[in-house]
């Protein structure tokens, strides 16, 4: 019995070191869970040195650079994966902020983009839960025919877009799938 009383104080102290241990790992993972990560390994706030090196490694092609309203615009093309026309780079004081791939299907018809667009959200809803749906339009007030369909997922400090964007003049038609990662 004495034994047990002496232990008592080391046991306690024992117990709250492991439940503080417990409590930072789960903070780390969770904090790890609550935030977007851009795509292509690359991770938010990486230099514009960082990411201009990664795409020279993957032989992508630069294809413009523009200033606007404090941020750096970049547009490359050449990144493989399937679909995927145009990747456009933005960073504010020369650290990545946001990521958008913009995917064209020439051949496809606006039923395979429909199905491609429920495939993508599907996926997204089942990853960071139902998104919100933040724009949806169809414009005929001129001679193009403008669709836009969007959605949101809020992830910590991070934030997903996906887009269905439509325009249609007589037999001429662009589409486009495009999908936004942002740091906020």
């Amino acid at each position: 019995m004495r034994v047990t009383r002496l232990n008592q104080p080391m046991i306690r102290q024992s117990f709250l070191i492991g439940l503080i241990g417990f409590v930072i790992f789960c903070v780390q993972h969770a904090g790890a869970a609550d935030e977007l990560v851009p795509p292509f390994g690359f991770r938010w706030n990486d230099s514009m040195a960082r990411v201009e090196a990664v795409l020279h490694g993957a032989k992508a092609k630069l294809v413009s650079r523009e200033k606007k309203e404090g941020r750096e615009i970049w547009t490359v093309e050449g990144l493989i994966h399937p679909g995927l026309k145009r990747t456009v780079f933005t960073f504010k004081d020369r650290a990545l902020v946001a990521v958008e791939l913009q995917y064209e299907y020439p051949d496809w018809s606006i039923e395979r983009y429909n199905q491609r667009m429920g495939e993508i959200r599907k996926y997204f809803d089942e990853k960071y839960g139902t998104g919100k749906l933040v724009s949806r339009s169809r414009d005929r007030d001129t001679e193009v025919i403008q669709t836009l369909v969007g959605y949101q997922w809020m992830v910590g400090t991070t934030m997903l877009e996906l887009y269905y964007f439509s325009a249609q003049h007589d037999n001429l038609v662009y589409r486009t799938i495009s999908v936004d990662y942002k740091a906020l």
